[in-house]
């Protein structure tokens, strides 16, 4: 008699997620946090806001401890989100945080956070429809 192999838990979004970025700009504002960014992202952002990686540093990052953020207005909106538009200057160049933006650990942990995701972003729930392989390739992309 062969021994029982354990069962894998599957997760609850095992069928999937719908994400479509709508471009509010509510993933970007409010409470305080951190926008990570490395070296290469820092590159990339500054390159489509045509500026050298020392002036878009100086501009728009901080350093915290051994690792670099984006800066923030003092209520807590990034500091690439136009006021006026409420747009990413830098979208197309986003660092990893932004683009993996809602697959977070942090908003999967349960239906529950899933569900306050979908309360908070407007495009989380709707459109495209994520495969669960999809989604935790961007859940492990970066941390948050």
């Amino acid at each position: 008699m062969a021994a029982e192999q354990p069962k894998k838990k599957t997760k609850w979004y095992a069928d999937g997620l719908r994400f479509e970025c709508t471009q509010c700009g509510a993933c970007c504002s409010g409470e305080e946090g951190y926008v990570w960014v490395d070296k290469n992202e820092v590159l990339a952002m500054a390159k489509k806001m045509q500026l050298s990686e020392s002036e878009f540093r100086k501009k728009f990052v901080r350093r915290v401890g051994s690792r670099h953020s984006l800066v923030e207005y003092p209520d807590g909106d990034c500091i690439l989100l136009d006021p006026k538009t409420r747009h990413c200057l830098a979208y197309e160049a986003r660092p990893t945080q932004c683009r993996t933006w809602p697959f977070w650990k942090s908003n999967l942990t349960s239906e529950r956070t899933w569900e306050e995701t979908c309360q908070a972003c407007p495009g989380a729930g709707t459109g495209k429809l994520y495969t669960l392989e999809e989604i935790e390739h961007q859940r492990k992309l970066k941390r948050v």
